[in-house]
């Protein structure tokens, strides 16, 4: 059993709803009611209570902490109706640590308070205790620190977005405790989403964002969190000794927009694409289609470099493109093409998406002809957008 997996806090969590006494075990059949998928165990003189449920029923006759072992082994999320000492001797010998333990919740017989015991954050205990404190009626009642401080719980901060954590363990113990305790923190976020901030409350002031590493004064911040898909150096992390922890976000699959003077280069137009790439953490191995506008169809660099790697090329109508709102339109643009914008409205249009990436990022090379790029994410499990206008 894995209790980090991306299930435990999620739909396909396996649930098991624990009790031992009538009270407890109706509390735990009104409970199954709004989780069908969840199993319950109970002592077999009380599985009456259980009639009409859906759910899996394992009535046992035996000692119950003879239970408890395949409990923790068969399941990530544990909801115990029992008083929360008996359950803390009882699951005490079981105990691993906070990487592979499941989540472990009490809730009392009368269903008033429910309380994350074990695994809070990693085994997704804490977000499960407010899930079934709506489903019951009841109050949560939360203790971890970041939870309780309405701030960054950095051991798994943007796990719901598919982020994984790299960093040593002391570097995680020594941020947390940066963060939870006020001290100034830097969040760099060059990567991935920009929302995962999902509490109700505003970011505590002692959290400051950076879109880039470089814009941070190190001396001023007691810990730094860093987002990102650059590589990180050793001699980075020994510069920010115990105070860096940096996150993964999944790479995303983009969109190119290209535009450029006519006839210009295959190299000025590779260069403005890999510097455009660079500057998103990003490489060629990320681009999953490149786009342009019709009147560019005949472009022999788009051609090349599109051959070059396998990639697909959409070409679109500038009719279609003058009707996508981006963020730089061109007066200039318009006269000439017809449309306010080609590498942004083409990025748009073959990711199927609304954000960009990169917006238009313009290089001329040494020629003295110019190309544009701009990358859109294409949204996660969407193909790219199929070809309009001219294949």
């Amino acid at each position: 059993m894995n209790a980090i997996s991306a299930t435990v806090d999620g739909a396909d969590a396996r649930v098991v709803l624990v009790a031992i006494t009538r009270h407890g075990a109706q509390q735990a059949a009104r409970l199954a009611r709004s989780l069908p998928r969840a199993t319950v165990c109970v002592a077999a003189k009380f599985a009456d209570a259980m009639a009409g449920l859906d759910n899996p029923v394992q009535a046992y006759a035996g000692a119950f902490k003879d239970e408890i072992g395949a409990l923790f082994g068969a399941h990530d999320q544990i909801v115990f109706f029992v008083s929360l000492g008996a359950v803390v001797r009882l699951i005490a010998p079981h105990l691993r640590s906070k990487d592979e333990d499941p989540g472990v919740i009490v809730v009392d017989d009368a269903a008033q308070f429910v309380i994350p015991v074990l695994s809070g954050h990693v085994g997704g205990a804490n977000a499960w205790a407010e899930r079934l404190a709506a489903l019951l009626g009841a109050t949560p009642v939360l203790t971890t620190a970041s939870d309780v401080g309405k701030t960054i719980p950095v051991d798994i901060l943007g796990r719901e977005l598919g982020w994984t954590l790299e960093a040593p363990k002391i570097n995680v113990t020594r941020v947390s405790a940066h963060v939870v305790n006020g001290e100034p923190v830097a969040v760099v976020q060059e990567a991935g989403s920009p929302h995962w901030w999902t509490r109700p409350t505003p970011l505590p002031a002692n959290i400051q964002r950076f879109a880039r590493l470089d814009e941070v004064d190190l001396a001023r911040f007691k810990a730094l969190l860093w987002i990102t898909h650059a590589p990180v150096d050793e001699a980075t992390w020994a510069r920010l000794h115990e105070r860096l922890v940096v996150y993964r976000p999944p790479r995303p699959r983009v969109a190119v927009g290209l535009g450029c003077d006519r006839g210009t280069p295959l190299a000025t137009v590779a260069a403005a694409l890999d510097q455009a790439l660079q500057g998103a953490g990003l490489g060629r191995a990320d681009v999953a289609v490149l786009a342009s506008i019709d009147a560019k169809a005949d472009e022999p660099a788009f051609a090349e470099l599109a051959a070059a790697h396998g990639w697909p090329l959409r070409f679109y109508a500038a009719a279609q493109l003058a009707a996508v709102p981006v963020p730089n339109p061109s007066a200039t643009v318009l006269r000439h093409m017809g449309t306010p914008s080609v590498s942004e409205a083409a990025a748009l249009l073959a990711a199927g998406g609304a954000v960009l990436l990169v917006e238009k990022y313009k290089l001329r090379g040494a020629d003295g002809r110019n190309a544009t790029v701009s990358l859109a994410p294409i949204p996660e499990g969407a193909p790219p957008a199929n070809e309009q206008g001219h294949p």
